[in-house]
């Protein structure tokens, strides 16, 4: 049976798409390996499953990614690297992909940039191997990503690759556009709004999260009809951000989502209630609008429901899909600048009584039915390609049919 081997990390909006992809392929006959964080494992119940660490190391690492966000820290990706053990955990990631591989049956899939246990792990194995970026700014920021990756964590990398008799990577923004395939989890009317990707993205389309509910939902969440604040699934966040969301609900009926209630003032406005999650699939329809930090997960699944959306995006991918949504049409968003006057626009956006138009293509389910399709299609046994014959050759060959045809 031919293996679908996966690596990803980070939060809901970069594990669950890889969660749901695993249930498709497998679904269409593979087995499917996820490695991952410990976090996950019971949502990717059904797969096989390897966890990279514990709930207790997963999260300390996510309240260090807070300091990411504080350039003037000076404490930099090569302390966050040391500190969380990355370079050990990039080892053993290659390791576990090793053991599970069947030659000659196996596609490795991994997030972009951050996966680089499958590019290495590809290298050893000489397999197929598809990166998967789940927002455009993973493809814009490679050559950032490339540079740091060849100065700051240069030795460390090197380390890993020494110990698998790998050679060193002399051309890292080479190195990134390497995979036997790359794949994009957003649609191409999306893509045509900011900074394009590379001709050779494949463009699957949206993975669309929550597709099933997780956990049991009250109606009385939605009975007044609040605005739903949310600042995603992680700690890399301006901390700012709850602070000036809930202030431009002021007077307003609102429920905020976060796992982290110590990032939200105590106490809580009146008529704000706090969830450490719902299922945003039966939410984000009845509620007034959405005021969010700008995770490509969110934004979706607003845009499915057709909710006016307020982003106040800071940092990584969040201000590039804000400012794709509104030169669209599809949002207002603000830079942190600009955050004072988020209530302003809220208050303007509800005003309007305008309900943003999904674009038609906006099919919750084809970027992973896309995804699992391209990834499948690396299993195909190659074509054989026509022999190039040499002037002699084809000489030779004209002789002997000619011979054959008497």
């Amino acid at each position: 049976m031919p293996r679908i081997i996966a690596v990803t990390h980070g939060t809901d909006g970069d594990v669950m798409p890889f969660v749901r992809l695993g249930a498709e392929l497998r679904g269409r006959g593979h087995e499917v390996t996820l490695i991952t964080h410990a976090h996950y494992r019971a949502a990717a119940s059904g797969l096989d499953f390897a966890a990279i660490d514990t709930a207790e190391q997963y999260a300390r690492h996510q309240a260090d990614t807070a300091q990411l966000m504080d350039t003037r820290g000076g404490l930099g990706w090569l302390g966050f690297y040391e500190r969380n053990g990355l370079f050990e955990q990039l080892a053993f990631e290659v390791k576990a992909i090793a053991e599970r591989h069947d030659p000659g049956r196996t596609v490795l899939v991994g997030r972009h940039t951050s996966a680089l246990s499958v590019r290495f792990a590809a290298e050893l194995l000489k397999c197929p191997v598809a990166w998967v970026a789940v927002s455009p700014i993973q493809v814009m920021g490679a050559r950032l990503a490339a540079h740091m990756y060849s100065t700051e964590l240069a030795a460390g990398f090197q380390s890993v690759r020494d110990d698998l008799g790998l050679p060193p990577i002399t051309d890292w923004y080479g190195y990134f556009a390497g995979a036997t395939m790359d794949i994009g989890l957003w649609p191409h009317w999306f893509d045509r709004a900011g900074a394009k990707s590379p001709a050779r993205f494949e463009l699957a389309g949206f993975a669309v999260p929550d597709a099933v509910s997780r956990g049991a939902f009250s109606p009385d969440v939605v009975a007044d009809h609040p605005v739903l604040i949310s600042g995603g699934t992680g700690r890399m966040l301006n901390e700012a951000f709850y602070l000036s969301a809930l202030k431009a609900v002021d007077g307003l009926p609102a429920v905020v989502v976060t796992p982290y209630p110590e990032l939200l003032p105590t106490p809580l406005p009146e008529g704000v209630r706090w969830f450490d999650r719902l299922p945003f699939d039966q939410v984000v329809p009845k509620v007034r609008a959405v005021v969010h930090h700008g995770g490509i997960g969110t934004l979706t699944r607003a845009l499915m429901a057709g909710t006016p959306q307020l982003v106040l995006a800071d940092g990584a991918d969040r201000p590039d899909n804000a400012a794709r949504l509104a030169k669209l049409g599809l949002a207002k968003w603000l830079p942190p600048g600009k955050w004072p006057e988020a209530g302003e626009h809220l208050r303007e956006l509800l005003a309007s009584g305008e309900q943003p138009a999904a674009p038609e293509d906006l099919d919750p389910s084809a970027g992973i039915t896309r995804t699992a399709a391209l990834i499948a299609s690396l299993l195909d046994p190659p074509r054989p390609s026509r022999p190039v014959l040499t002037e002699s050759q084809r000489e030779a060959l004209r002789r002997h049919l000619k011979r054959g045809s008497r």
